[in-house]
């Protein structure tokens, strides 16, 4: 009679290797899988790929130089960078920023806040698995927005369009005309978007219940912006500190129920609308004419020792500019607070006990760019 002889057999954790040469990462970014079968049991991520000094390197240029940089960590929202910056340089220098001016940063800002959703509604559909359509949805809107970016500052991604105390040089004479041009298309595709997405069999079956974090869980973590949102805390800082003219616009704070990759990802949805609401409000009080830079500016800015913290709401969160003055006309010391840096910490914790396939989705959802993380 023959037996059989029990085996034992001895199972090992795999290794996956994702990036940081790799679509689904979006953008120069590694993160190493450790999963059991098909089960995500923990996340190690890498940065840095893309780390050039851009801190450092401001604090050897004027304050104005230092702009450019400023474009170049955030390239999605560089207006939303840039207004970061100069406010903060306005208020170490103290200066006031002319109404008309303000009314203009706003509708640019809010118009970057849409073009970058968009650019993040076209990835995420690609890797939930609609390959085609998402992206040329979003690149279609995109470029009206871009073209209209470029007629006010001569550039398409990199605008250096924001001075301290103000505007480089008047918006043109037909702006609000084609502004109003662009929203039209806009709610178009926003349309486009919700009828492809949000009742979407598939996708909400990919994205509802996926990537899940708590409020607690979330803002120990720092996360801001729409990914703390969908977990239902209603942070903007438009609305807890209004700078700007936010304060005299009416808009909702949208925020989720269940904070999982679904809430992230419709919070961003109807964010497109209420940034559509904020614009058409902007052009109806938005004089006509009137200065865009105070009367008496040097032609060399200095600002008196102090430092400050000035933080406004990016597509992305909480993008914030430490700034220390020696007295000079550049700065001792400056520092980003990266929106994606902070969002991107709690990537182990929602990824962990998802599928490999899902946890490309959380890392999506978050929606960073990996210049504003390594600077």
């Amino acid at each position: 009679m023959v037996t059989e002889r029990a085996r034992e057999f001895d199972t090992q954790d795999l290794l996956i290797n994702v990036g940081p040469q790799h679509p689904s990462t979006h953008g120069v970014f590694r993160m190493v899988l450790e999963i059991d079968g098909e089960l995500v049991k923990d996340v190690i991520p890498y940065i840095g790929y893309l780390h050039r000094g851009a801190e450092k390197l401001c604090e050897t240029m004027d304050y104005r130089q230092g702009i450019g940089f400023m474009d170049r960590t955030e390239y999605l929202a560089a207006f939303n960078a840039e207004l970061s910056y100069v406010m903060a340089v306005e208020a170490l220098a103290g200066l006031e920023v002319p109404e008309r001016a303000q009314w203009i940063r706003m509708i640019l800002c809010e118009l970057n806040r849409i073009s970058s959703h968009f650019m993040f509604m076209g990835a995420f559909g690609v890797d939930t698995g609609v390959m085609g359509t998402p992206f040329i949805y979003g690149w279609r809107e995109r470029e009206g927005i871009i073209d209209l970016f470029e007629e006010i500052s001569g550039d398409r991604m990199m605008y250096a369009y924001f001075r301290p105390g103000g505007l480089a040089w008047d918006v043109t004479t037909n702006f609000k005309a084609r502004v109003r041009e662009v929203l039209k298309s806009i709610t178009q595709g926003i349309k486009d978007f919700d009828g492809l997405f949000t009742e979407n069999e598939i996708f909400v079956a990919r994205t509802k219940g996926v990537g899940y974090i708590s409020a607690e869980d979330a803002i120990d973590y720092g996360m801001s912006g729409p990914s703390l949102r969908a977990s239902g805390v209603p942070m903007d800082v438009r609305k807890d500190e209004p700078y700007l003219k936010y304060s005299e616009i009416d808009f909702k704070v949208i925020t989720g129920e269940h904070g999982d990759v679904f809430d992230r990802y419709h919070c961003r949805l109807q964010e497109l609308r209420e940034s559509v609401k904020i614009i058409e409000q902007c052009l109806a009080k938005m004089p006509d004419t009137g200065p865009i830079m105070p009367e008496k500016m040097p032609r060399m800015l200095r600002t008196p020792p102090g430092e400050v913290y000035l933080r406004t709401e990016a597509p992305r969160g909480e993008y914030g500019v430490y700034l220390v003055s020696n007295g000079g006309n550049r700065p001792y010391r400056l520092k980003v607070r990266s929106a994606c840096l902070s969002n991107l910490q709690a990537l182990k914790q929602m990824s962990v006990g998802q599928y490999v396939a899902d946890a490309i989705l959380v890392l999506g959802s978050i929606d960073i760019v990996l210049s504003e993380v390594d600077r």
